[in-house]
Order: C-alpha cells, then structure tokens, then sequence
C-alpha cells in the first residue's frame, strides 16, 4: 500500500474553513505533518486564546484527513501562539490583598483505572524501562489487574522487552486495543512506528499522542496503571504530572552522584506539581561475577538509599547489575517471568509490594469517630 503523503493531506484540508471563512490548507497554520502505517498525525497552530474557537476545526481537519483512501486515523492537536510582538499593557497600581494559595487544576479521572503510577529518572540509562516492566508483573503478582504504557515517544523501549510486535486494533468509538502479555494490558507509540522510524514530533504533538494513548485506548478495568516516563523532566513529564491523576511516582537512580543528582531533579517536579513520591528505587546496585559470585560496587552503592532517608521518602530497594536480568530484557522475557523463584524476581516482587502497600496507605481512609 502506498504511504500517504504531506501533500495529499493539505489537499484533504482544502474542504475545511477556518472561523473567517478562510480554507485552512492555505493558511500556514497546518504544521508537523507525520503519516506512518496509514495513521496521520498533525497540528494547528492558532492565535493565542482562541484555542476553544477552533476546536470545531480541529475535528473537520481530523475528519477530513481520515477521508483519505488508506487512512486509518487522524490524530490533530492545537497549539495556542501568543505574538511576539504582542505587549501587555501597563498595569494600573491596585490595592494589595493578601496572597492566594494557589490551587491546582482538576485532572479528570481515566475511567476503570483505580490508580496510576509514573516510573520517572532523572538521566536515561539507569534502566528505567526494565523497572517498569519487572514492577508492573510484581504488582500483578500481587493479585492486582494491571497494565504498562510506554510513554517515551522518542525512545519506546516497551516492546522489545515484551518480545511484542504487530499493530494493535481499532476498538467500538475510535478506540485503541492495547496489546496483551503476561497478563498485562500494554501500550507504546513503538506499535505504531517501526522500529527503525525516527520520531519527530514537537512538544504540542508529543503530549497530543501520550494523551490520546492514556485516554482513547480500551484499558478496561485496572486497579494500576504503570506509566514507563521518558528520561528528565521535560514537556512529555510534565504533561502527564499535570493532567493526568497520578497516585503515585516511583524514581529509579543508580547509586552514583552524578545519577543522584538528576534523580533530585525529578523529585522535586514530582514535588512541585503536588504528585507523591512512593519511593526511590537503586538500579544496577552492585554487580555480580556470573564467573566466581564475587559483589563488585562498580557505580557505588547506598547512594539512592541514603538520598532516600535524606529527603525523607521511601527506600523501595535496589537491584543489581546482573547478566541474566539484561539477558532476559533483550530476549522479551522479563525476570519476574522467566525465573520467578530466582533471587533478581524477588528483588523486583520485593519493589511492588513496597510500591503497592505505599499506594494504600495513601488511598486507606482515617477512622471515623462516632458519639454515642
């Protein structure tokens, strides 16, 4: 089949007009046209403050984009522009009022799912996305019905260790069918893109895609989500502390400063968007010769635990850097269900229960006290 192109979607946009009249093909406002496996992606970038008047635009475009032989779906975001140039007049002197706390905005629920935890790093490469993974069985293990997106558009790392491959299907209303392992509900923009594909997206695209992967996929009915986070704290983080109800945030470091001082970084967004921190975990703690058995520090060790009872949250508990769990990463076969009676399982089982009574400590109501 023939990929659609830029041009035969600014065609399909001829029809549509903006709120003056105005066909939107010719305005200049279409932007970060990217079509892949018959899905297209865009966005319109309107005036400042005029987002919810072009809202009906936005559903034409989608609309019409879908139109296009060969396509399957239209994913459109807006992106609200102030002016350069645009100047806010003088303000005039008025009385002082004491200061208001401010309050943060509601976040709508995502319906069937009971909480939703953020697996975040400071820096990538401290193997986040295997803790993610081991942690989402370790709460399954628990008896929890659980499911796992990977919302690292730029770097999805979910499917190869799952072993998944394939496109998932389009559910009743527009729908996305997360894909199925190991009992687990998961989702990733890597089933969507081929594996070779770059990403280029622009902030606006990116958190348009992970909402649309939280909010439009079938989850069904989860008692816990696990959100595997891009590394640092940039628009992708924000987005989901700020608009998704986050229950909870697990922070994976290794023991070394120069980790520690990232892992710090994500903490304190954690903090500032008011999202609990459950807890820190230490990842490749120490290293063990597969050959003699002998422990070798070779990042250091304690150095997340010690942060932990410096800031004052929760020590999870650490992993090694083990061959077998790299092994069974790479082969789509995470430890906790390749050898789950081995000593790395129980780490990582260990991690979920500590995640999982943190969850309803914090969901548990306070005793009513009634007179008589």
């Amino acid at each position: 089949m023939t990929e659609i192109t830029s041009q035969q979607v600014l065609r399909s946009l001829e029809a549509v007009n903006l709120p003056d009249g105005k066909p939107l093909a010719f305005s200049g406002l279409v932007s970060d046209i990217f079509v892949t496996d018959g899905k297209i992606y865009f966005s319109l970038t309107v005036p400042g403050g005029d987002a919810d008047a072009f809202e009906p635009v936005r559903l034409a475009a989608a609309k019409a984009a879908e139109a296009i032989p060969g396509a399957r779906q239209a994913f459109v975001t807006l992106t609200a522009d102030k002016p350069a140039n645009s100047a806010a007049p003088p303000s005039k002197p008025r009385p002082s009022a004491p200061p208001k706390t401010p309050e943060q905005p509601a976040k709508p629920d995502i319906p069937g799912i009971g909480s939703i935890i953020a697996v975040a790093s400071g820096k990538g490469g401290v193997g986040k996305s295997t803790t993610s993974v081991n942690l989402a069985l370790g709460l399954a293990a628990e008896g929890l019905k659980v499911g796992l997106l990977d919302a690292d558009i730029y770097g999805p790392s979910i499917p190869r260790l799952f072993g998944l491959s394939g496109r998932p299907t389009q559910g009743p209303g527009r729908t996305i069918m997360p894909m199925e392992k190991f009992g687990l509900k998961v989702m990733s923009i890597g089933f969507l893109v081929d594996e070779g594909t770059a990403v280029i997206w622009r902030g606006p695209m990116v958190q348009s895609a992970l909402m649309q992967m939280l909010r439009e996929v079938a989850w069904g009915e989860l008692d816990v989500l696990v959100v595997d986070m891009p590394p640092g704290t940039g628009d992708a983080q924000l987005t989901m502390a700020q608009q998704v109800p986050l229950a909870g945030s697990v922070v994976v470091s290794t023991p070394q400063d120069l980790a520690l001082i990232d892992a710090r970084k994500a903490i304190a967004m954690f903090n500032k968007v008011s999202v609990p921190v459950l807890g820190i975990v230490e990842n490749m703690s120490t290293f063990i010769c597969p050959d003699c058995g002998a422990t070798h520090n070779i990042f250091g060790h304690g150095g997340a635990k010690a942060e932990a009872e410096k800031i004052g949250v929760p020590f999870l508990g650490e992993v090694p850097l083990a061959i077998d769990i790299r092994e069974k990463s790479d082969a789509g076969t995470p430890v906790v269900v390749d050898a789950p009676d081995g000593a790395y399982a129980a780490a990582y089982r260990a991690i979920a229960k500590a995640v999982h009574e943190g969850l309803r400590a914090r969901t548990r109501k306070a005793p009513s006290i009634v007179f008589d």
